[in-house]
């Protein structure tokens, strides 16, 4: 049977002009589990649209070869894996890199979790330019091992990257420890906008549109959430908090925390991963509640600015930086009591801080901007363009 021009064209180094760049580091795209694989997609995309050919690396279950098709324009490279967990994702960069290591083009990775294995792109004269995400390694939750791991292939993918990524202003800094300001670039996160949604999934899941508040995120404790429940539940309120997450009391320590210190106003969801419900979940919400309190530009806060969502959330330099100047903080569950107080006894309070939220959005965290930054980073390091400022 012949291939398909998708098959070809991602299965050599042939191309037609076209700048090129390969992506990796993510489960793939359509992005359907985490903030990376949601960069992907929309930095793609938008590359795309500006005239490059672009190829995503994608891990699907299962053994047997590489196979490759199309999703929107994007080429895919769809990497079989037969491992869970860490293992398998581990395996999975490793076939990716492999696989890229054939070809001369540009590569932009997504993570450092398998640094190591990008010291092969570099030993090739591979261009890579390198997300580094937060400073994972140093999250307590994954333990000493893993945080070792971590760490030493943080130092790998700092030395063998030609250009590192930091997601937010605090990482920067931090990265100008581990490689010179030169080589280090600050690009945030995006969001797309929400302007208008349905009300039938709010009220199917029992809400009322506007008479609630909003909390997503993973049930960990460096996310705050005993501390947001506990001030949301210190006293009635005339609005729900709806959490979504999966949540196991009988098994999970502080997931128990959090159950007990919910009054009858909290609602578990469990998790929703839907668009087509979460976004009309945020954009009817009366404000975002956001307990982060390490990462650098969390995409769930982008998100819930750009769904125009108040937001009360923890005080660090992170927070304050992505959501400005205009929203509230805390850093105690006192504090989420009186901060909630405040927002919630006027209207007119939630209607200035979500314009406020929407005005940041517009700054500089709609994925246009975002993905001309990097389309204009990239171009430096394509081969083509490595080569002529070599030669001047």
């Amino acid at each position: 049977m012949p291939k398909s021009h998708a098959e070809v064209t991602a299965a050599n180094d042939s191309n037609d002009g076209r700048p090129v760049v390969r992506i990796l580091g993510t489960h793939g795209v359509p992005a359907n589990y985490g903030g990376f694989e949601t960069a992907a997609e929309k930095v793609g995309l938008h590359l795309l649209a500006s005239g490059w050919r672009v190829i995503v690396y994608c891990q699907v279950d299962g053994t047997g070869e590489i196979t490759y098709d199309e999703w929107n324009g994007l080429e895919r490279v769809n990497v079989p894996v037969d491992l869970p967990g860490w293992r398998g994702t581990s395996l999975f960069d490793l076939k990716c890199v492999r696989h890229a290591s054939k070809f001369d083009d540009l590569c932009l990775v997504f993570g450092y979790n398998t640094g190591i294995f990008n010291t092969w792109q570099r030993f090739k004269k591979i261009p890579m330019v390198i997300n580094m995400d937060g400073i994972e390694w140093s999250r307590a939750r994954w333990g000493f091992f893993r945080q070792a791991i971590l760490y030493i292939n943080e130092r790998f993918s700092a030395a063998v990257g030609n250009h590192l990524i930091a997601d937010h202003p605090e990482i920067e800094k931090y990265l100008w420890t581990r490689a010179p300001k030169r080589k280090v670039t600050m690009i945030a996160y995006g969001a797309d906008e929400v302007l208008e949604a349905d009300e039938a999934p709010v009220r199917a899941l029992g809400l009322e549109p506007g008479r609630y508040l909003t909390l997503i995120c993973r049930p960990i404790p460096e996310n705050s959430i005993v501390e947001l429940v506990k001030g949301f539940s210190f006293k009635p309120r005339d609005y729900k908090l709806a959490i979504l997450g999966n949540y196991d009391p009988e098994t999970d320590d502080y997931h128990r925390q959090v159950v007990e210190a919910a009054s009858d106003d909290v609602v578990f969801l469990g998790a929703i991963f839907d668009p087509d419900v979460v976004q009309p979940l945020r954009f009817h919400s009366a404000a975002y509640l956001h307990g982060h309190t390490v990462g650098g530009t969390n995409p769930s806060l982008v998100e819930a600015l750009g769904a125009g969502n108040a937001v009360l959330a923890h005080d660090n330099a992170y927070n304050r930086w992505t959501a400005g100047p205009d929203q509230a903080y805390f850093a105690s569950a006192q504090d989420v009591a009186a901060e909630l107080d405040a927002m919630l006894a006027d209207p007119r309070v939630l209607a200035a801080m979500s314009d406020a939220a929407r005005e940041r959005y517009r700054s500089g965290l709609t994925w246009h901007q975002i993905g001309e930054q990097y389309r204009l980073l990239l171009n430096r390091y394509l081969p083509q363009n490595l080569k002529n400022r070599s030669k001047n």
